[in-house]
């Protein structure tokens, strides 16, 4: 990013970005006051609101799972390559992977690649969009930037993720060097230790000592990523299991947190189906 934009934020670096340690706060509802604006400059807008955002502690002092962080991961791609998310995904990995379902979309201006809305789990009754969602993107302010931005949009198939997971996998094992670099995986798998007591990796969570969303069969070598609405995918490397829970949580309303409670039994559960359940 062109650092005569970022004020404040120009120390960032994208491990802190990351690793969710940057000093960004979680979350806000820009979507308010971008819907005021044209649909064509609200991106460049929300940028310049988050640089203008204050740090919530010091960079590299603390974690926060945050948003911001992402949406500014996603400027950050724009600048490095001239292309959107969307197509440098598409060019880099989807479409060499050959994925079909598996895409950006669903927003305001902006519909999800001719899919029939039936294939679409449905998510949150939404009290503003006024109906039930359903093939568009759940997250407010994803959808009002057109549908996706760095922290939210993606739709995808469990089969489909499972291949984007397994190529990470066979990278990570080194078993194949077509996509990336073996160690490049292997770094962003790695736990980064810059905040005592976080357990974020590269864009990834591990899992935690206590209290973990994959259960007590997973090992300390496993990495995975939750998702609002209740998608998660967990990969114990150590093990070599890949878990990939396609839920949703949030119909029709976002009070209910049984997931929390329902994520862990299903990892064990899946341990205790393949015979996997040493430490």
């Amino acid at each position: 990013i062109p650092s005569a934009n970022l004020g404040n934020k120009k120390d960032l670096t994208l491990q802190l970005l990351l690793t969710h340690s940057a000093g960004l706060i979680d979350w806000k509802p820009f979507f308010e006051k971008l819907r005021e604006h044209e649909l064509e400059d609200r991106k460049k807008l929300l940028r310049e609101w988050i640089i203008e955002e204050p740090f919530t502690y010091e960079a590299g002092k603390g974690s926060l799972y945050s948003d911001l962080g992402f949406m500014l991961l996603e400027w950050v791609i724009e600048e490095r390559t001239g292309e959107t998310l969307p197509e440098f995904a598409q060019k880099h990995f989807y479409g060499p992977l050959g994925l079909r379902r598996t895409f950006f979309g669903g927003g305001e201006g902006r519909r999800s690649q001719g899919v029939a809305k039936e294939e679409f789990a449905a998510t949150e009754e939404c009290p503003w969009r006024k109906k039930v969602l359903q093939g568009e993107v759940h997250d407010d302010n994803a959808w009002t930037l057109g549908g996706y931005s760095g922290h939210a949009g993606l739709f995808s198939t469990a089969e489909e993720v499972y291949v984007m997971a397994s190529m990470l996998r066979e990278h990570f094992l080194g078993k194949r060097r077509d996509v990336f670099k073996p160690e490049t995986v292997r770094e962003f798998f790695r736990r980064q230790n810059i905040v005592k007591g976080s357990d974020w990796a590269l864009g990834w969570d591990t899992r935690a000592l206590e209290g973990s969303s994959a259960g007590q069969f997973f090992s300390r070598d496993s990495v995975g990523h939750t998702g609002f609405t209740g998608t998660s995918i967990w990969m114990d490397l150590k093990k070599d299991v890949i878990a990939i829970l396609l839920s949703n949580r949030v119909h029709p309303k976002r009070d209910n947190d049984k997931i929390k409670q329902f994520r862990p039994v299903f990892h064990d559960a899946v341990m205790e189906a393949m015979g996997i359940i040493s430490a």
